[in-house]
Order: structure tokens, then sequence, then C-alpha cells
């Protein structure tokens, strides 16, 4: 689901294209978990949010599945390509994340799109998100941090726009987020 970022929130914008993105996304999440999740029991939630029916959405579902075999004890994952967090049941995932992990952690990862010149760039930063805003979906606010790739440049065909998305630039994102994920995961639970 294409999503807005809140108001509120404050996020870095990490290019893809410089050679040093990946330390800078691992430096920038590391900070992220080491700071809240003991005021959080240590248990965390990955909720990756959209659909593999439009390349440009796709960018959440994928990271799932290169996340799904996880195994740390405190470590919850929503959304995947068999299984995706989409318009029609997130506000049930919602609610099972408030029922079944209502102390966690919450970091919602989506796609997004953006300016020209933010194409590309992957973001991370403190705040919910409002996945579906982009195409005039009402949904309720998601994440104590969030991760947005910018797939492509905002227009006023963003459902077009999402369909005819580049794969490569999104699984390059999915790659650097997935991997830096498992990286500062080991690096926190070890």
């Amino acid at each position: 689901m294409y999503t807005e970022l809140s108001t509120k929130s404050r996020a870095l914008y990490i290019n893809t294209n410089d050679s040093h993105h990946f330390n800078l996304f691992c430096d920038s999440l590391h900070d992220h978990l080491t700071e809240a999740l003991p005021l959080h029991n240590h248990e965390l939630v990955i909720v990756c949010i959209g659909t593999d029916r439009a390349t440009g959405d796709s960018l959440g579902p994928l990271i799932g599945y290169k996340l799904k075999d996880l195994k740390y004890e405190k470590v919850t994952l929503y959304g995947s390509l068999d299984e995706p967090v989409h318009a029609k049941n997130l506000e049930e995932i919602l609610n099972t994340i408030k029922n079944q992990h209502s102390n966690a952690f919450v970091i919602a990862i989506d796609a997004c799109l953006g300016s020209m010149t933010n194409v590309g760039c992957i973001t991370i930063g403190e705040g919910s998100i409002r996945p579906g805003a982009g195409v005039q979906k009402e949904l309720p606010p998601i994440g104590h941090i969030h991760i947005t790739g910018i797939v492509n440049f905002s227009s006023l065909m963003n459902m077009v726009i999402l369909q005819n998305t580049r794969l490569s630039l999104v699984m390059k994102m999915a790659d650097t987020i997935a991997s830096g994920i498992k990286y500062c995961l080991w690096r926190y639970y070890k």
C-alpha cells in the first residue's frame, strides 16, 4: 500500500546509490532498537505492508518474504508474499498486535512515492505511517518507527505510477532493508 508519512514523523533519507547506504541504514536502525526495545520488554513486531499485485507496492511483502525465517523468541513478523498485510486486513492485524503484543515495539515498513530527487531513497524515522493515504484510503496509522522505500515519484496518477515501477529498484531496496534488519537483530539479540 503506498504510504504517507505522518506529519509528526522525522525521517533520515538514505540514497541506495550511496556507497555507504547499508552502513547508514544499519547504524540508524540499531540506534532506534537499542533506545526503544528495552522500554518494550525487548519485544519487536515488524509489519511489512503492501501487495504483490503492483510492482511499486511489493516492497513490504518482499521484505517479509526475506525475513520469514527469523528465529528470535521476541520478534514477530506480519506481512509476506504469501500472507500480505494490506488495506483489507490492516485493522485486523492491528487488533492482533494490540491483543497479543500489547507492549511490543512496532516497526512499520511500506513503499512510498515521493519527489523525483528522492526516488531510490530509504527512509527510517520516528513516528507512524498512514498506509494507503497516497491513494485516498482512510486507514489507521501504524508503527513506533517507520521504514519506507521511495519507489517512484508522486503524481496525479499514483496507481498507474505504482503499476509502472521498476522491480529492480524495489528489489534493491528490499535487499538492503531485509539484510539490515537481519544484521541489526543479530547484533541486538546476540
